[in-house]
């Protein structure tokens, strides 16, 4: 097979793709107004440091749940000559460009990385709330036509710049986190994890492959994303699968199976939860020191501007992490009150808060060494960005410094200028998954741009 030549895989030129995201913006804003969607103007993005609701130990308001904000942001695209800002000493690049919405990448031993191009799928709304949502969303950008496919990238020079990229597989069911082991490739669609016959360097996957474990789909809110990740020896599997709804509100039937990471065996079978409670986890890594399983999650909406905080957490196993009863610890949820008290008694508090509705999804540890030293053994995440707050945050990727195996400072921002207009709710791109390439630079996946980017120690 030959590979590709960069190209919109939409068949839209990039600068007519700007020119059509710009007039979109303009019908979000006519939209929201004309709906009575209560969307509150923004300011300017706060630094991470300063953020509300972030560190070991968070200050949490009171919940208010008459909070109903609706801010989302309008995506303008990337001019040519523009990239997302790291600080100094570093020079950011894109990796790749002309992707549909590229979420999710796992990088291969022989320097392959592999990316999964999935979208969000517009639903049916049940009311006019849902359909005020919907309409935002889709004019947003983070709703529409899905992809389907998982893309092979390739920098077969080392330049940091991809020369060749193969369609490794397509008819895929909204992938998302993949997994190279033992001869096969994992992927975790939205209604199950598939297994393929897979060679570390072959660019096309043509044998059918195995579905291995269904998962449960649906729910209007219904976190589609799937993430998997194996443990040090092969012998385990982590499957991440997020809630149905908000807090519940389509009945905890809905839930089952929800808002947990499963373990299982590599074929499928052995399935047990690993930990429940937490709403919609996705980035798993492990700790390098201490060997944990850290994951972050996306946290609830609509009690607060800086409630819940999003976080990251060494998962425990058989641990219990509040949702939908409880949050960051024994705080019972005023919309869940004396549903389940012995639950919320049980709720252990998440290691580390990550900010309010800042979507932190990517997490990577840093174990290369092509970094400065202060940045070995920390976190990197990614954290795709807020809509229901009146300030916008999130819409970077941030770092957090790790001393033996846990938390040790403030968060700091890394890569920045996602956010064009914080004034006007304009976005450039939004960041997603993060990834090591074999170089040990950054890669960083920017799904609203449909842009891979590379953040690596300057020359």
């Amino acid at each position: 097979m030959t590979a590709s030549r960069s190209r919109n895989p939409r068949g839209t030129p990039m600068r007519a793709t700007a020119r059509l995201t710009l007039a979109t913006a303009a019908c979000a804003l006519l939209v929201s107004a004309a709906s009575g969607a209560l969307t509150v103007p923004a300011q300017a993005q706060t630094p991470s440091s300063a953020l509300p609701g972030m560190g070991t130990e968070p200050a949490l308001p009171a919940p208010d749940t008459s909070h109903q904000a609706k801010n989302y942001s309008r995506q303008i695209g990337w001019p040519d000559s523009k990239t997302p800002k790291a600080p100094a000493g570093f020079t950011v690049t894109r990796y790749a460009g002309d992707l549909d919405y590229p979420r999710w990448m796992h990088a291969l031993p022989n320097g392959d990385v592999l990316v999964a191009e999935a979208r969000t799928l517009p639903k049916p709304p049940k009311d006019e709330a849902e359909r005020e949502k919907a309409e935002l969303q889709a004019r947003s950008g983070s709703t529409g036509p899905s992809a389907n496919r998982i893309t092979l990238l390739r920098d077969a020079d080392g330049d940091g710049r991809v020369e060749e990229r193969f369609v490794l597989l397509d008819g895929l069911k909204q992938p998302f986190g993949m997994l190279a082991l033992s001869g096969a490739l994992y992927v975790a669609n939205t209604d199950g994890v598939m297994r393929f016959p897979f060679a570390v360097g072959q660019t096309r996957i043509t044998a059918k492959g195995e579905t291995i474990l269904n998962l449960p789909t649906g729910g209007y809110n219904n976190h589609w994303t799937r993430n998997i990740i194996a443990n040090r020896d092969g012998s385990k599997l982590y499957v991440s699968v997020g809630s149905a709804s908000n807090n519940g509100e389509y009945g905890l039937a809905e839930e089952t199976r929800r808002a947990n990471i499963l373990e299982i065996n590599p074929d499928g079978s052995g399935e047990r939860v690993y930990a429940a409670g937490l709403r919609n986890p996705n980035g798993m890594d492990w700790e390098p020191v201490t060997g944990a399983l850290w994951t972050v999650v996306n946290e609830r909406d609509n009690i607060g501007d800086d409630l819940v905080p999003d976080y990251m957490t060494a998962v425990k196993e058989g641990g219990f992490y509040g949702w939908p009863f409880a949050y960051f610890g024994p705080n019972e949820d005023p919309r869940m009150k004396g549903q389940r008290p012995d639950l919320v008694r049980n709720t252990l508090a998440p290691d580390y808060a990550l900010g309010p509705h800042t979507a932190s999804l990517g997490l990577v540890f840093y174990t290369a060494s092509s970094f400065p030293e202060r940045y070995r053994g920390g976190v990197f995440i990614g954290q795709h960005g807020s809509w229901n707050r009146a300030e916008f945050s999130g819409y970077k990727v941030v770092h957090v410094p790790f001393a033996n195996g846990r938390p040790s400072g403030p968060p700091e921002d890394f890569l920045t200028g996602f956010m064009a207009d914080g004034n006007k709710g304009e976005t450039h791109g939004r960041p997603v998954g993060v990834a090591m390439d074999a170089t040990g630079a950054l890669l960083v996946a920017d799904d609203a741009g449909d842009t891979i980017w590379r953040v690596a120690p300057s020359r």
